[in-house]
């Protein structure tokens, strides 16, 4: 940890000495490096010559002050260049007024405090606000890692930039979480995502199936056993909870498992103890759990089907995955990046895909999701005689037929290795003009030169500015 994640730094701005006096003993006391100003406008001196690293961690801003009061300084500190470092504001102010930091606290204030504030309570606030800006700094970090060198959770749709954005701000928490989604919506992925977020990255992510192995085999995996404990048993072999110590435990398909086995969870989430098969001696494990399943938890706990006190241990944080139906406009780059991995495994490159044959994808439910698509990615990348796939290479029961495959190049952006964003939408735009010059501006015949509708040219047309020309 760097030597600024750990100092405590406070900017005082209050214009009475002896309060002054008093938070800087205070303050200093509880291990913060103080530096105080009698006023706003030497405050916003202050922080404007200021490098980034040399900046607070926190500012106790009092309310009332000459000049500039402390409403405007708020607003004036939060519109500050900081170089992207988080500056919290703590209050102090007047038991009159207490409406007045309500207020302030909806335009940016962390918090805030009536004068003359207690000793206990200044610090706890004060290191409550040290807290939340150092966890936003390491969520920026890590938001990057996410971003580029975690696991690649592909698209940028709404949905999924929430998706992510949850992830970042989930992941450095010690918490448990519950990962909700149908079958082939990246459940595990979100997991990985999860774990490479989190102080444990460094650390072992240990995934088991919780479907796979029958009740007896699933006991022995997760807490391990000892020599003798059943036959079979020729040596002492340590569980999955062991083997994750200081690292996650994913458990996929949590709704899958015995009810004997899930009141040993429990006890694990309760103590942070495991006991392993005919063993006697608990063993102390360090372990954040992560669990996903595609049932609804929350209807078998309230049947009896699954422990209701287990399901609030492990709900303390829910995600939930979006179908690819809600995500249909991750479609492209979801295409381009499957399509690469696909032509690798199959050693069959693939140049480019018909607007036909994306409409087609785009209308079909997925019921499959993401996994349903790369299943059918793959059969077309194989039954295609070309390397531009058309509508003919779908399964017969996608909707509408087949029609001409004029190409559209998958550019490439979209076979970059680091996983970069596709521009797909560049190459779409650049076929639909090169279809409208070939066709003089009619719509009906570069409709059905691209074999999409008119209706979806229309579209297209308006999404790419093109609908007056």
């Amino acid at each position: 940890m760097s030597e600024k994640m750990m100092e405590k730094r406070a900017l005082v701005v209050d214009d009475e000495p002896g309060h002054r006096l008093m938070v800087r003993a205070v303050l200093t006391d509880a291990g913060w490096a103080v530096d105080e100003t009698p006023s706003a406008e030497k405050a916003l001196e202050k922080l404007r010559r200021a490098k980034p690293d040399g900046l607070p961690d926190v500012v106790l801003l009092d309310m009332r002050l000459p000049g500039m009061d402390g409403m405007e300084a708020l607003e004036a500190i939060t519109r500050l260049e900081t170089g992207g470092e988080s500056m919290p504001v703590v209050l102090l102010t007047a038991y009159g007024s207490v409406g007045s930091a309500v207020t302030a606290m909806k335009h940016g204030a962390f918090d805030y405090l009536t004068k003359p504030a207690d000793n206990d309570e200044l610090t706890a606030v004060m290191d409550k606000a040290w807290g939340y800006a150092r966890l936003l700094r390491e969520n920026k970090s890590l938001r990057l890692r996410v971003g580029a060198g975690g696991p690649r959770l592909i698209g940028e749709s709404p949905n999924m930039r929430a998706l992510k954005e949850l992830i970042a701000q989930v992941g450095p928490s010690e918490a448990t979480v519950l990962i909700l989604g149908e079958s082939g919506t990246g459940k595990e992925l979100a997991a990985e995502a999860l774990h490479e977020a989190s102080p444990r990255a460094a650390n072992p992510l240990i995934r088991v199936n919780c479907a796979a192995l029958p009740g007896e085999l699933l006991e022995s995996e997760l807490f391990g056993h000892v020599r003798g404990a059943f036959t079979g048993a020729l040596r002492d072999k340590p569980g999955r909870f062991v083997l994750a110590d200081g690292g996650t435990l994913f458990l996929d398909e949590i709704g899958e498992m015995p009810q004997n086995l899930q009141a040993k969870l429990l006890r694990v989430l309760q103590d942070g103890v495991v006991e392993p098969v005919g063993g006697e001696t608990p063993i102390h494990v360090d372990t954040r759990i992560i669990t996903a399943t595609n049932r609804d938890l929350a209807a078998e706990a309230k049947f009896g089907r699954f422990r209701e006190d287990l399901y609030y241990r492990l709900n303390v944080l829910e995600m939930r995955m979006p179908p690819l139906r809600d995500r249909l406009d991750d479609l492209p780059l979801l295409v381009g990046h499957l399509l690469r991995k696909l032509g690798e495994k199959n050693r069959k490159a693939v140049r480019g895909v018909s607007p036909a044959f994306l409409e087609r994808l785009s209308a079909y439910s997925w019921p499959g999701n993401v996994r349903e698509l790369e299943n059918v990615l793959e059969r077309a990348l194989i039954l295609s005689r070309s390397d531009t796939l058309g509508p003919e290479v779908l399964p017969p029961h996608f909707p509408g037929g087949s029609q001409a495959t004029q190409e559209v190049p998958v550019p490439e952006a979209a076979a970059a290795p680091d996983g970069g964003p596709m521009n797909f939408d560049a190459a779409e735009k650049a076929t639909i003009e090169r279809a409208l010059a070939a066709h003089g501006g009619h719509r009906e015949r570069t409709a059905d030169a691209l074999g999409i509708s008119r209706r979806t040219l229309q579209y297209k047309l308006r999404k790419y500015g093109l609908a007056r020309r």
